[in-house]
């Protein structure tokens, strides 16, 4: 449940369209249900501002269907599946359907379209798939990023291309391997919040991609935001929770 869905159950009650039983049987249910094998948190959409998601490894392809069945059971905001294989995804679109795959995630009540130009850039195409992780998250949430594929420092006239995408976002998301330098350059250029994703792609000193994270982490750029080691997921979460509070400050404001 988040906090759209609350307003909505209590205008509800208001307006006689649901009982107060009826809505103390779904705020039972608050803020958590114990399914034995996981906690299932309802709460964490009204305390976060982004939904519980569903962390596939480690997970049977049958827990992983009754997960997202009890999350899609209450309203609120979108269920995600991530880091799935074709067995979990099989098994969850069997008993519910209408999921969004792209890659190994899969979005179920996805979020209304909102209007902020995110950007997810990669600096290579080995970077890809977490791209794709990044922008199935942040498509959860309601944005529609443009994309930037292969633009890495090796040759950024690939960038300067489509540079102007880049200082009119209000959100960039960079994903780069090996030594990690793209995010620097974006933070650099852009006034707009940056969260740099480091991969574990790279040869020799790479490290399974700690090269790139200390690299990130040690910008020169100040503000870029890092999040772990192929984390994408993580990433599209920062963007919309950034781009929550910005839009929450501005209508007070107004």
């Amino acid at each position: 449940m988040d906090e759209a869905a609350l307003v909505k159950l209590l205008d509800d009650v208001r307006r006689g369209v649901t009982t107060a039983d009826e809505a103390v049987l779904v705020l039972r249910r608050l803020p958590f249900v114990d399914l034995g094998f996981a906690r299932v948190d309802h709460h964490r959409g009204l305390r976060q501002g982004v939904a519980e998601a569903v962390y596939a490894p480690g997970k049977t392809a049958r827990q992983c269907a009754a997960i997202v069945v009890e999350l899609l059971d209450q309203p609120g905001g979108p269920v995600l599946l991530t880091r799935a294989n074709s067995e979990q995804i099989d098994a969850c679109s069997e008993v519910s359907p209408g999921g969004r795959v792209t890659g190994t995630t899969v979005v179920w009540r996805p979020s209304a379209t909102r209007p902020e130009r995110t950007v997810v850039m990669t600096a290579g195409t080995a970077d890809l798939a977490v791209a794709d992780e990044c922008v199935a998250t942040l498509n959860a949430y309601g944005f529609e990023p443009s994309r930037l594929d292969d633009v890495g420092v090796a040759g950024l006239h690939r960038l300067f291309a489509d540079i102007d995408v880049v200082a009119d976002a209000d959100a960039v998301v960079v994903i780069a391997g090996m030594e990690g330098a793209l995010a620097s350059v974006i933070g650099g250029i852009t006034p707009a919040p940056v969260i740099a994703v480091p991969t574990s792609v790279g040869r020799g000193a790479g490290l399974e991609g700690v090269t790139a994270l200390l690299g990130m982490m040690a910008s020169c750029a100040a503000g870029v935001t890092v999040v772990g080691i192929d984390n994408g997921f993580g990433a599209g979460c920062a963007v919309a929770r950034i781009l929550d509070v910005r839009t929450k400050s501005s209508e007070h404001r107004g």
